[in-house]
């Protein structure tokens, strides 16, 4: 589990194709810290297990359905990536509940500059749009923000200068794809509503039940 508040951005040094997916060697620093072989390190949003551990870099196997569904199937040499260790006892929960699974994936719309930050829009399908609420949590590229505004299948963030700074996200272009994985509380909510009563819709009993 993580909190959505990247540690540092990792270079990737080398894609290894395998029989079922890819193996990826990504230089980094800080999350090599208290890092064993077999713990969790989150990409881009996506938890992978660390393989091996090098003084200045990790492998992880990316699966070949992770390839696919993610960003991290078009990913090349040179590219950043966003890191962060899983939790520990301890921790700050600094940003919300991540579990590094990704539900899918959104296009860059448009960026625009707004005063000190910048208004980031996204494209995305219904199947994600109806978790993402204004003012509730969405996790981009495994960073953890605050959605700003809504539309008819879009939704836009503010970025302020310090996360452009250390995130890859001061490196998206319109057109770019990023992961999204969302709110897991909103999740869980919907699917126990969607179980309860399918046909019948949403009741104040059932929103009694809840708390």
């Amino acid at each position: 589990m993580f909190t959505g508040i990247a540690e540092e951005t990792g270079t990737i040094r080398q894609l290894r194709d395998t029989g079922g997916g890819r193996i990826l060697t990504v230089k980094a620093e800080k999350v090599l810290e208290g890092t064993k072989e077999g713990d969790s390190i989150c990409v881009d949003g996506v938890c992978l297990t660390a393989t091996t551990l090098g003084n200045d870099f990790f492998t992880a196997d990316v699966s070949e359905e992770t390839l696919r569904y993610t960003v991290l199937g078009s990913l090349n040499p040179g590219d950043l990536v966003n890191l962060e260790r899983a939790l520990s006892v301890g921790s700050r929960l600094g940003g919300h509940i991540v579990a590094g699974h990704v539900d899918g994936t959104c296009t860059v719309s448009r960026i625009e500059h707004d005063g000190d930050s910048y208004l980031y829009t996204f494209l995305c399908d219904d199947s994600l749009m109806k978790f993402i609420i204004k003012k509730g949590s969405v996790t981009v590229n495994g960073i953890s923000l605050t959605v700003a505004e809504t539309g008819e299948n879009t939704f836009s963030i503010e970025v302020i200068p310090h996360t452009l700074q250390v995130t890859n996200l001061g490196q998206l272009k319109a057109g770019d794809t990023v992961n999204i994985e969302n709110d897991m509380i909103g999740k869980y909510v919907e699917h126990f509503i969607s179980q309860k009563n399918e046909s019948h819709g949403l009741t104040m009993e059932m929103l009694e039940n809840l708390i």
